[in-house]
């Protein structure tokens, strides 16, 4: 009754206050910006859009590793900004189709093929190499760059090495085939010399146009079938400078309408110093300290455009060329200012201007073209807008050295990307960039390389072990497993990797630190795993299946799984029109439980025969088909679809290690034999005598051949004696021994 009336008492039952959660702090995105040299917070200015521009290639030469080094690695920014951070990105590239670099090497080729097809007579060779290579040794010797220097030096006797030969033959008059042998050889390798010297010669004699847009237009080919071999994604627009000359006139135009640009004798250049007075201007925001590098500057302004008279044109030597009136022998469009061409850094503010706007949120570029080209890109950019944010974030991705050396196309030093294609697979590399820093250096090494590889390996391993779990049959229930503490503790550590990857996501996007993370990440499972097998238990399929696809998720973020597969990497190649895998695996489980059957039967028949064919089919057979079987004692085979040439390769390797253990087991019985004989040998000798052939030691002995005396006559000293009765007394045994055994029949 108390309790009723207390009840009572306290009138009508409501719910208790509920208080939220204080929750914990969300990490937001922070990226390096070369604006400041330090990581900010990445805002957008408009919600969750985000325009980007990124520098393309100058198309005159194969596309190279330092190119897949920008590439790829803003392809890797690009999805992870898309697709794990979810933003809305507009992605601009451009192609440089109008250079210095383009009309000079598009000059010389076409000088070139003229010249060999006119097919000149080996004298006539001769003598233009020797003309020529005097052009070269004035170059040479002018050049200060040691890099450069060397690679000239290399050249200059590359053509000295074929240069030689051809004379010899056509002085003694060796056969007309062995001549025009060595008459090829030198052409292609006097092909720099020779170019550069025509080049001199006739270069301004080269007037039509279609010379200059035919070269660009096939590397421009080549480069984006390189970045579809890469998996890099195609921008959303791609800009030509070709097609933007009215539009990059019309640039130049404003900017001296605003009074930053001046013309001059044709041309038009930028007024650095004008700029910089401005109360609401900076000139080199990006590299303050290299205003005034003259050799930067030239540079940037091309080879074509350093000559005295061009720099003469200039207000101050920091100027640079919006508009470049043409000489003989450049390509030419019509302007205000006459006939003439763009600059180089005016293409890009002309052309992301006229697709971004006044403001951009990121522009990306490799790190060298910060000074002058990031920089001038800016200031002309905030000349034209009458701001000072045409670009919120300036990203740039670090060099890329060859195995600890500097990476350059004029150098000659360069590794085409269809060359590191025949090496590695574009996962591969990707996994390799992956594994560094995107705005730091990466050494393109042998190193590098098998560790990107192994690292492939591992998380294929553990993908494959995974399939193979999830293939067990079971029913609809049996599906779901109790949980007991280990798949507590897997569980736990997986969710604190996930949290680890999205800090190192937002840390500037280290894919360096995430990749350990997925490390860490499998290694447990795999622990797990083997715990489970150990003990015979099953191990959970949910959990497993939820890490492994966690893990595809992220590798297809990052580009390196390009398939829809929920789980690993795609077997079969990308551009298989089904799944192998779902398609195969059937036949293959059904094939390997009938192997198991047909194995344990001969093992109880003992029929070796039987046991032997079986092993050939793991080990010599599927192979060949990229499939692995993989035998536990006590547990069912484990079936994996594997890459051919890795199985292959993996077969090679087990072999020779097989045939390194047998080399080794052989030489340990053949030393054991040499041991054995030669105790045998010792074990013979009597102990009397032992001493007597060693005449440099002694000189007298007693009736049972002891030593008494050394070589000088002297008597032994008593710890000699003492030393050496105890060698007699072993040595006695020893003879004993071998008596024994002559007895017994056994001393051979």
């Amino acid at each position: 009754m108390a309790a009723a009336a207390a009840e009572q008492g306290k009138g009508k039952r409501v719910q208790p206050p509920w208080s939220p959660p204080e929750g914990t702090k969300h990490s937001r995105l922070c990226l390096y910006n070369s604006l400041t040299r330090n990581k900010e917070v990445f805002q957008p200015q408009n919600g969750q859009k985000v325009l980007w521009y990124c520098c393309g290639p100058t198309v005159y030469d194969a596309s190279h590793m330092g190119h897949a080094r920008s590439y790829i690695s803003f392809d890797i920014l690009r999805r992870i900004l898309r697709d794990y951070f979810k933003y809305d990105i507009f992605y601009c590239m451009n192609i440089t189709d109008i250079d210095d670099k383009i009309i000079k090497r598009a000059r010389q080729n076409y000088l070139f093929e003229r010249y060999r097809e006119n097919k000149s007579a080996p004298d006539q060779l001769l003598e233009d190499v020797k003309t020529a290579s005097e052009l070269f040794s004035v170059k040479l010797n002018e050049t200060t760059d040691p890099d450069k220097k060397q690679m000239l030096e290399r050249i200059q006797n590359a053509v000295k090495s074929a240069f030689d030969p051809l004379q010899e033959a056509v002085q003694v008059k060796l056969p007309a085939e062995e001549i025009n042998r060595c008459h090829e050889i030198l052409l292609e390798e006097a092909k720099d010399l020779l170019s550069d010297w025509l080049d001199t010669k006739f270069g301004s004699q080269v007037i039509d146009n279609s010379i200059f847009s035919k070269l660009p237009k096939f590397w421009e080919g080549e480069f984006h079938k390189d970045m579809e071999a890469l998996n890099v994604l195609p921008p959303d627009v791609l800009t030509r400078v070709s097609e933007y000359v009215p539009e990059i006139v019309d640039f130049v135009k404003k900017i001296v309408d605003n009074g930053y640009g001046y013309v001059s004798n044709g041309s038009v250049y930028f007024d650095t110093m004008k700029f910089d007075s401005s109360e609401k201007h900076s000139y080199a925001k990006l590299v303050p300290e290299a205003v005034g590098d003259q050799k930067a500057l030239q540079e940037g302004e091309g080879d074509l455009s350093i000559s005295a008279d061009r720099l003469s044109e200039k207000h101050s030597p920091n100027d640079f060329a919006l508009w470049k009136s043409s000489k003989p022998g450049e390509p030419s469009w019509d302007s205000p200012w006459g006939k003439g061409r763009p600059g180089w850094h005016i293409e890009c503010s002309a052309m992301a201007g006229s697709i971004l706007g006044e403001s951009m949120d990121i522009h990306g570029g490799g790190f060298d073209l910060r000074f002058p080209h990031h920089d001038n890109e800016l200031a002309q950019s905030e000349a034209y807008f009458e701001n000072d944010h045409w670009v919120r974030y300036f990203l740039h991705t670090g060099h890329l050295t060859i195995a600890g050396c500097k990476m350059s196309k004029s150098l000659k030093n360069f590794i085409t990307i269809k060359d590191a294609l025949k090496k590695h697979t574009a996962r591969q590399l990707r996994l390799a960039f992956l594994m560094h820093s995107w705005k730091d250096t990466l050494d393109y090494s042998n190193n590098t390389m098998e560790s990107a590889i192994q690292y492939e390996k591992f998380i294929n391993e553990f993908f494959l072990n995974v399939k193979d779990i999830l293939r067990a049959p079971t029913d609809v229930t049996g599906q779901f497993q109790k949980w007991e503490n280990q798949e507590a503790e897997l569980n736990k550590n997986f969710y604190d990797k996930k949290a680890a990857i999205h800090e190192a996501l937002c840390d500037n996007i280290d894919t360096r630190s995430v990749l350990e993370e997925m490390r860490s990440l499998v290694s447990q499972s795999n622990s797990y795993i083997a715990a489970k097998k150990s003990s015979r238990q099953m191990p959970n399929r949910l959990l497993l299946e939820n890490i492994s696809s966690y893990l595809s998720q992220m590798l297809k973020i990052f580009g390196a799984i390009e398939s829809d597969d929920a789980i690993g990497f795609p077997v079969g190649g990308n551009s298989q029109n089904i799944n192998i895998e779902s398609t195969v695996m059937p036949y293959l489980q059904v094939l390997s439980e009938f192997r198991e059957g047909v194995r344990q039967i001969a093992r109880e028949k003992k029929v070796t025969e039987v046991l032997q064919l079986s092993d050939a089919l793991r080990d010599d057979i599927l192979p060949e088909l990229g499939v692995r079987f993989e035998d536990h004692e006590g547990l069912p085979t484990v079936v994996k679809l594997v890459d051919k040439d890795t199985l292959l390769k993996e077969r090679e390797e087990k072999k020779k290690i097989e045939e390194e253990k047998k080399r080794k087991k052989e030489e340990a019985a053949r030393k054991k034999q040499q041991q054995e004989a030669a105790k045998l040998a010792k074990m013979k000798i009597p102990p009397h005598e032992m001493f007597k052939s060693e005449h440099d030691k002694y000189s007298m002995f007693d009736e049972n051949g002891f030593p008494t005396h050394d070589t000088e006559g002297k008597e032994l000293s008593k710890g000699q004696i003492k030393k050496l009765k105890k060698l007699y007394e072993t040595q006695e045994k020893l003879y004993k021994e071998y008596l024994q055994m002559v007895q017994n029949g056994s001393a051979n």
